[in-house]
């Protein structure tokens, strides 16, 4: 838990240095969590992205991405349609993208799926 704490807080500060706000953090229904949902503005709209942080000390078991299965995207668009539906100010584009911290380092794949 300790390691997917420290790669969250690090995911959020990394977005927020790039000029994003986030609106929450570990967001939870019964569908699962959100890890972090931010904004920022796009010329005259705005972009909800909806966050997966995944880490790992080592790819032994596979690279962090990987774990961004199908069933997860599923999961993660449910809970997105009811984060939208609980916090009706926040409205926008949605696009969905994974940080993947392997050790120390932090690899983001925006508009993963």
């Amino acid at each position: 838990m300790a390691r997917a704490q420290w790669a969250e807080d690090l995911a959020a500060r990394f977005y927020e240095r790039s000029g994003y706000e986030i609106v929450a953090r570990n967001w939870h229904c019964r569908e699962g969590e959100l890890d972090i949902v931010a904004t920022i503005r796009s010329n005259t709209s705005l972009i909800i992205v909806v966050i997966e942080v995944k880490a790992r000390a080592t790819n032994n078991f596979g690279s962090p991405l990987e774990a961004v299965t199908l069933a997860k995207q599923k999961k993660l668009r449910i809970a997105t349609t009811k984060f939208l539906v609980a916090n009706p100010t926040v409205h926008g584009e949605i696009r969905f993208d994974v940080v993947a911290v392997l050790g120390t380092q932090l690899e983001v794949l925006q508009n993963a799926f």
